[in-house]
C-alpha cells in the first residue's frame, strides 16, 4: 500500500511528465520546434534557404507556424524569385498554391521568370511559362525575359522564349550581335530571327558584330547566310565598320576574294535546293553549312531530303493546292507613314540596339476575319553579288568587283564579266523613282546579265546591291509538312477553293492577300524550329 506522501509525489511526477515540452507547449511552439528538428529557425533567412533548397516539407512547417509566404529578402525579392533562381519546381508549385503571383515583382522590378533566365535555369523558364508567367513583362531597364536571356548569353532560355516573341526576334538578334553572343545568334535564327534584320541606320547583325570586334559571331553570321556585301544608310559595309573600329582581322575575314559560287547567278532550282537543305540541317540541330559560297550550277550545297519522300526540291507555290483554309487571328496589313527613330551610334547600349531596331513587321489589325491555309514561313533568302554597277556610258558599262582589293572593269554588251559565267546582254540609262533621291525620279544605269551555264538572267541597277536571285521565302503547309517556294505575285489555292496571292516577301514576313476579298495578312518568319 502506497502512503499518502508517496501518492502525492507520484501524482506530481505524472502531471509534470504530461506537461513536458513535447506535450503541453502551445501549438505555435510545437511547430517552431518541428522546424528546429528539420534544421531551420523561424527566420527570413531560413525561409529563403528552405525555398532555394526545394524543401517543401520545411516550407509547410514555416507556413503552419504562421510565417508569411509573401516575406521579401533585403533586395525586395520573394521566395518565388529564390526558387526560380534555384530551379526548385516543387517549391515554386507550393508557393503558387499559397497565393504568390507568378509575376511577382522583385529587385530591379524583375519577375521570377527573369530570375530563372538570369540563373540559367532553362527547365524552370519552361515551367514558369506554362504556369502563365508573362514573357513580355519588362524590368526597370526595359528588358523583357528574352532580351535578358540574349544579353546574358542564355541560349537555353532563348530557345524556350523565342517562339513567344515573333515580333521581337530581329531586335534580339541585333542585341546578340552587339553583345557577341554567338550561340544565341544561332538559336535565334532557328526560331525566326533574320540575318537581314536592320537597325534604323541600316546596320545588319553582321555589321554590328564586325564593328564591335566579335569574330566568332561574324564567322557564324557569314556561315548562315548574312551578306558581307550589304551597306548601311551611309554606304558603309561590315568590313568598313570593322576597319574603322580597329578590327583589321575581322575586316580581312569579310573582305576575302569572292568565290566562283558568289560570282554566279542562282536558278530557281538551286535556290529551292539550298533553302530546303538549310531548313533540314537546322531542324537536325547543328548549324548548317555556309550559304554564302553557293556551289556552281547543278551542285547543291547539300543533298536535300525533300518533303515528299522523293528527295525533290520544293516546288513554286504558284498553282499549288494547300490544306483547307481556316479562320486565323485578326487580319494584318502593312502600315505606312510611321516615323522612324533616330539611328543609334555604333557604341549603342544593348537596350538602344533593341529599341532602335527596324520592326519585323509594322502592322495594323483589322476586325475582319481572315481564312487561310495553315502556312508557316520557315526561311527567307536573298543573296547579294560582289558586283556593283557604277555607270553606263555609251556602249560600255563600268562595274566594280568587290573583294580584298576592289577593282573596276569596263564591259560591252555581249562580253563576259572576267572570271565569271556572266554575259552582259543589255545596258541602258533610264529614269526611276529612288529612295536615294527622296522618291523623286533620277537617272540610273542598268545592266542586264545572263548566266551562261543556267540561262538565268538578272537586271542590276546602279546604287542598288546586285542580286543573284529574287528574294524568296520557303513556306510549309503545317497540316501536311509539304514545303513551297513563295515569291511576289504567286497565286495558290486552299483545298476548299479559296484563292490567295503572295503580294510581298520580306526578310521577316510574307504578305498574303485573299483574292476574293482583298483582305491581307502577314505571316511572320518562324524559322526551322519555330
Amino acid at each position: 500500500m502506497i502512503g499518502s506522501g508517496t501518492a502525492w509525489r507520484i501524482g506530481v511526477a505524472v502531471i509534470l511528465a504530461a506537461c513536458a515540452p513535447t506535450a503541453c507547449r502551445k501549438p505555435g511552439d510545437a511547430r517552431k520546434t518541428d522546424l528546429e528538428e528539420a534544421g531551420y529557425q523561424l527566420t527570413q533567412a531560413d525561409w529563403f534557404r528552405a525555398a532555394g533548397g526545394n524543401d517543401v516539407s520545411a516550407l509547410r512547417k514555416f507556413v503552419a507556424a504562421g510565417f508569411n509566404p509573401e516575406t521579401l529578402d533585403a533586395r525586395g525579392d520573394s521566395a518565388l524569385h529564390a526558387v526560380a533562381s534555384a530551379g526548385a519546381e516543387a517549391a515554386a508549385d507550393f508557393l503558387l498554391d499559397r497565393g504568390l503571383h507568378v509575376d511577382r515583382r522583385g529587385d530591379s522590378d524583375r519577375t521570377p521568370l527573369m530570375a530563372a533566365v538570369l540563373a540559367n535555369q532553362t527547365a524552370m523558364v519552361r515551367w514558369l511559362v506554362r504556369q502563365g508567367a508573362d514573357p513580355r513583362a519588362k524590368d526597370k531597364d526595359g528588358y523583357m525575359p528574352l532580351l535578358l536571356a540574349v544579353k546574358e548569353g542564355r541560349s537555353g532560355a532563348v530557345s524556350e522564349l523565342a517562339a513567344l516573341h515573333g515580333e521581337n526576334l530581329d531586335s534580339a538578334i541585333l542585341l546578340a550581335a552587339l553583345s557577341g553572343q554567338t550561340e544565341v545568334i544561332d538559336t535565334l535564327t532557328n526560331y525566326g530571327a533574320s540575318v537581314y534584320a536592320r537597325m534604323e541606320d541600316g546596320r545588319t547583325p553582321l555589321m554590328i558584330a564586325a564593328e564591335n570586334g566579335h569574330a566568332e559571331s561574324v564567322k557564324l553570321l557569314l556561315d548562315i547566310g548574312a551578306s558581307r556585301f550589304s551597306i548601311d544608310n551611309e554606304g558603309r559595309s561590315a568590313a568598313d565598320l570593322a576597319t574603322a573600329e580597329g578590327h583589321p582581322q575581322i575586316a580581312e575575314l569579310i573582305l576575302r576574294e569572292p568565290t566562283a559560287g558568289e560570282l554566279a547567278l542562282e536558278s530557281p532550282q538551286q535556290v529551292a535546293e539550298a533553302m530546303e537543305a538549310f531548313v533540314d540541317a537546322s531542324k537536325a540541330g547543328p548549324s548548317p553549312a555556309p550559304q554564302g559560297d553557293t556551289p556552281a550550277a547543278g551542285t547543291p550545297a547539300h543533298a536535300p531530303s525533300g518533303t515528299d519522300g522523293q528527295g525533290a526540291a520544293p516546288e513554286s507555290i504558284e498553282g499549288a493546292v494547300l490544306s483547307a483554309a481556316r479562320e486565323v487571328s485578326p487580319v494584318e496589313s502593312p502600315t505606312a507613314g510611321s516615323k522612324p527613330s533616330q539611328p543609334a551610334p555604333h557604341a549603342a547600349t544593348p537596350t538602344q540596339a533593341a529599341s532602335n531596331a527596324s520592326p519585323a513587321s509594322a502592322v495594323a489589325a483589322s476586325s475582319e476575319p481572315f481564312r487561310m491555309p495553315p502556312l508557316v514561313m520557315r526561311h527567307y533568302r536573298q543573296r547579294e553579288m560582289p558586283i556593283r554597277v557604277r555607270t553606263v556610258e555609251g556602249d560600255s558599262a563600268t562595274l566594280e568587283i568587290l573583294g580584298s582589293k576592289p577593282r573596276e572593269i569596263r564591259v560591252r554588251s555581249g562580253e563576259s564579266i572576267p572570271s565569271t559565267p556572266l554575259v552582259v546582254t543589255r545596258m541602258q540609262r533610264r529614269m526611276e523613282d529612288s529612295k536615294l533621291n527622296l522618291g523623286q525620279p533620277m537617272e540610273v544605269s542598268v545592266v542586264e546579265v545572263r548566266d551562261s551555264r543556267t540561262g538565268t538572267t538578272r537586271e542590276w541597277i546602279s546604287g542598288v546591291p546586285s542580286g543573284a536571285h529574287d528574294p524568296v521565302a520557303l513556306v510549309e503547309d503545317a497540316a501536311t509538312g509539304k514545303r513551297y517556294i513563295a515569291s511576289p505575285g504567286r497565286r495558290f489555292k486552299s483545298a476548299d477553293g479559296a484563292e490567295f496571292i503572295v503580294t510581298d516577301v520580306r526578310p521577316s514576313q510574307i504578305v498574303i492577300e485573299d483574292a476574293a476579298t482583298g483582305a491581307v495578312r502577314t505571316l511572320p518568319l518562324r524559322g526551322p524550329r519555330g
